[in-house]
């Protein structure tokens, strides 16, 4: 019997076969590998967003936002007592201390009386000269420290001659009742103490003078301890005027007054925050009241200084006057800066400087930050 040959349909057909198998198969491992990128993207995207949406949440505090009180120190706290007796009537989970001192010294039972400051002092502090951007250098220090707690809300920096004018739940409730920092900010027309070689990192426009003593929220703190563009260029071309620090004698003098004149900590807060765009956020005034006493000879430039309390200058009647100040007059703006709290006129200051030890004592002693007992404080810790 003899076979029938296949007929050419059904050799066309069984040769496709194994063609349309391998484009099935090819179809599937596209659909695959689309599939695969797909999720791949989708995690990229996902992975993406998480950072930015993590930094936009604000994670709750536990515990009731802190004043953290940055005390800038040469070496100790003459005024200690005047201060524990702010912290006695404190809250503890209400205020942080640090403090800047000299490089080695330490805060404990043979330097102070108040255990308030044990081992508050910074462990990386450095040399601090008046007039030079080593004084900006270790107010970032303390900010850079306290920024680390997240309960530290407002931050303000403190002298060692400073003493305050009301006890701590009126500054808690002050300092906390508005959203904005306290510098003291101006523009003033006549300075010359701007530097043409800081240009065009610091245009002159935006240039600001104010008092050292600031209060800060945290926003402006954290700018201020990132800022890495203005403090180089104020610590290259701002700088006291040498000649004259040193005393220099009149054939010195001519040399002395072509060197350029700049004191950091009065204008470097100040311009940075103005260049930050920030000046909105600002109430711009200081909370640390000063009294100036100036020459006769109003050219005399160096006669300006601040006043020294003694005994006979903290009467009650007169700490009662500075605390019954609500408005300070910048004269080179024309403008009066009426004192507000959460659009709340109250007093301006909270802290008076420069207090020597004996009318730091008789504050106390006549009671403005509430019963004071000078012979159990003498004795405690000794």
């Amino acid at each position: 019997m003899k076979k029938r040959a296949p007929s050419s349909s059904s050799s066309l057909a069984l040769a496709a076969l194994p063609v349309a198998r391998s484009r099935l198969r090819l179809g599937l491992q596209l659909i695959l590998c689309l599939s695969v990128l797909a999720c791949t993207l989708a995690l990229i995207r996902i992975c993406s967003r998480s950072p930015s949406t993590v930094d936009l949440v604000e994670v709750p505090l536990l515990a009731p936002p802190k004043i953290a009180f940055l005390f800038l120190a040469r070496s100790n706290l003459p005024l200690d007592f005047v201060w524990h007796t702010f912290f006695q009537k404190a809250e503890e989970e209400k205020y942080s201390i640090y403090i800047h001192s000299e490089p080695g010294f330490a805060f404990d039972r043979t330097t102070t009386r108040s255990p308030f400051f044990f081992g508050r002092q910074l462990q990386n502090s450095i040399r601090v000269v008046w007039g030079e951007a080593t004084m900006i250098e270790a107010e970032r220090l303390l900010l850079a420290v306290a920024l680390k707690d997240p309960a530290n809300q407002r931050f303000a920096l403190i002298s060692d001659s400073c003493v305050p004018l009301y006890n701590f739940s009126y500054v808690y409730s002050y300092m906390m009742s508005s959203s904005k920092s306290f510098v003291d900010s101006f523009l003033d027309r006549k300075d010359v103490r701007y530097n043409a070689k800081m240009f065009p990192t610091i245009p002159k426009d935006r240039w600001r003078k104010g008092s050292q003593w600031i209060t800060l929220v945290r926003k402006h703190a954290e700018t201020i301890v990132a800022d890495t563009i203005v403090f180089p260029v104020f610590s290259k071309f701002c700088k006291r005027r040498t000649g004259l620090a040193l005393g220099a004698k009149q054939n010195n003098k001519e040399a002395a007054q072509k060197e350029h004149d700049c004191i950091p900590d009065e204008h470097y807060v100040q311009t940075l925050l103005s260049m930050s765009h920030l000046e909105d956020e600002l109430e711009r005034r200081t909370l640390t009241y000063t009294s100036w006493n100036q020459s006769i000879d109003t050219k005399d430039k160096r006669s300006w200084h601040p006043k020294t309390f003694e005994f006979p200058d903290a009467s009650l009647e007169h700490i009662m006057e500075i605390r019954n100040i609500n408005h300070v007059y910048y004269e080179t703006e024309y403008r009066t800066e009426w004192c507000q709290c959460n659009a709340a006129f109250v007093p301006c200051f909270l802290f008076a400087r420069k207090f020597s030890r004996s009318a730091a004592m008789r504050i106390l002693n006549d009671g403005l930050l509430g019963p004071f007992d000078a012979g159990a404080f003498l004795f405690t810790n000794s």
